[in-house]
């Protein structure tokens, strides 16, 4: 089994992101630091008490100086040695001569540098001292000039660094840490109360809504989006439950209804009229077969089963249904163009036809007019009757499942309500519409689909 390397807590792997990355810049800071530091502080003495002796040996090289030198700043020691070691210019204040000719300089004109332990007077304590040699050449002849600058504060300033980042860095590891792990959490908060939310939601209650935090960010938008889905699953699972127990009433009635007459058939056989019986069970069987085929075709569009993709010319489709329907109650009136081609399933578009045709010759009163045209890109189909019409506030309602107006109702009891939300949902599945355009007398169904992108 493999370890991980990353904890599953997205808190503690953003914790862990956040103090690995302030460990890399530390470090990196500490090692910049801790190598050009201590070079830094040393090259400031060094520069300054070089200065000072080249300043000193200039005059000695002169002859115009002084027994007792004045030091500048932050230089401690400057001392003349004469070739033979007596001290012939020195420091003020220095009563006992310290071991600075404890080394030399062999070579003149080039500056010998050294650190050495050394106090200034006998009562001193010794301290670290950056000390320089130069040989020059005087008119009392070779002699050293010595220079020592104290580095004791150089010394203290290392130290303080050192302590500062071996202790300093762990303890603004830690502080970055907790930093880090509570303004996560603060703002994981919120998808904590969105996740507890979600738990509570069950299919039996879509009702819930998670909390929207007001901070305007990504966890603002999840929390909307999580809740537009509830609001979509609620009215899907809605509209399933409405749409099961409007099927299971649908279907019960033409069962009942056949289980009716053949009960009676069965308890008076020899008073039954077994034609009129048997003509009446196939035309509710074949309502019943209607009914299933039709939601069985609904329940393969929700699913988004798209079926055989071809061509299809709905001129010819049209034709076909016009020929097909030649002892209709009222006549339909063809007014087709030369070829309107649809990319799309042969049989749903018929299936469409056929609604809308059946949906027509119910409810027209002389005429149905059918016309397929193309405008530009889209292929315009319109079924027109000179019935009543739809009121303008049913004109919607009438494409929803298992709606049937009471004038539907009374002209045709047979209707299962199924005909015209079916048609606009294989419009909708072939990337067109259906609608009901202001029209008088009667309804004007149109559904529009766009042309093949090769034609």
């Amino acid at each position: 089994m493999m370890t991980r390397l990353f904890p599953r807590s997205i808190r503690a792997r953003l914790t862990m992101v956040a103090t690995l990355a302030a460990a890399v810049v530390f470090t990196i800071t500490a090692v910049i630091t801790l190598s050009t530091a201590p070079a830094n502080l040393r090259g400031a003495v060094n520069t300054r008490l070089e200065l000072a002796v080249r300043q000193v040996a200039s005059e000695v090289q002169s002859g115009e100086y002084h027994t007792v030198l004045q030091t500048p700043s932050r230089v401690q020691l400057l001392q003349v040695v004469s070739a033979r070691g007596n001290v012939i210019a020195t420091s003020p204040g220095v009563n006992e001569i310290p071991t600075l000719m404890r080394f030399g300089a062999d070579r003149p004109e080039k500056i010998y540098t050294t650190e050495l332990t050394l106090s200034r007077h006998l009562a001193e304590p010794e301290a670290h001292y950056l000390v320089m040699a130069l040989k020059v050449n005087s008119p009392i002849g070779p002699t050293t000039v010595y220079g020592a600058a104290s580095l004791t504060d150089v010394d203290k300033a290392i130290k303080w660094v050192e302590i500062m980042i071996f202790l300093g860095i762990p303890l603004i590891l830690l502080s970055v840490a907790g930093i880090a792990w509570a303004v996560v959490g603060a703002a994981l908060r919120p998808v904590e109360r969105v996740r507890a939310e979600m738990a509570e939601i069950t299919g039996q209650d879509l009702s819930r809504r998670v909390p929207v935090p007001d901070t305007g960010d990504e966890i603002t938008q999840l929390a909307a989006t999580t809740n537009h889905t509830l609001d979509r699953l609620e009215r899907t699972v809605e509209t399933q439950r409405r749409f099961v127990a409007d099927a299971s009433h649908e279907l019960r009635s033409p069962i009942s209804a056949l289980r009716a007459q053949l009960e009676v058939a069965n308890a008076y056989p020899d008073d039954t009229d077994w034609p009129a019986t048997g003509e009446q069970a196939l035309a509710a069987a074949d309502r019943l077969a209607g009914i299933i085929d039709e939601l069985l075709m609904l329940a393969r569009l929700d699913a988004g089963a798209a079926g055989e993709r071809r061509v299809v010319d709905l001129v010819r489709v049209a034709a076909d249904q016009v020929g097909r329907r030649g002892s209709n109650r009222v006549p339909i009136v063809p007014d087709l163009c030369a070829s309107a081609p649809v990319h799309g399933s042969p049989m749903q578009l018929d299936r469409l036809l056929t609604n809308l045709l059946d949906n027509a010759t119910r409810h027209a009163a002389t005429r149905v007019d059918l016309e397929v045209a193309v405008e530009g890109d889209k292929v315009i189909v319109a079924v027109t009757d000179d019935g009543e019409g739809i009121p303008a506030p049913d004109r919607e309602r009438v494409f929803e499942r298992f709606t049937r107006l009471a004038g539907a109702r009374a002209k045709d009891k047979g209707g299962s309500g199924l005909g015209l939300a079916l048609s606009r949902d294989i419009a909708t599945a072939h990337g067109g519409t259906l609608t009901l355009a202001d029209h008088s007398p009667g309804a004007r169904f149109v559904a529009v689909f766009p042309l093949p992108e090769h034609t």
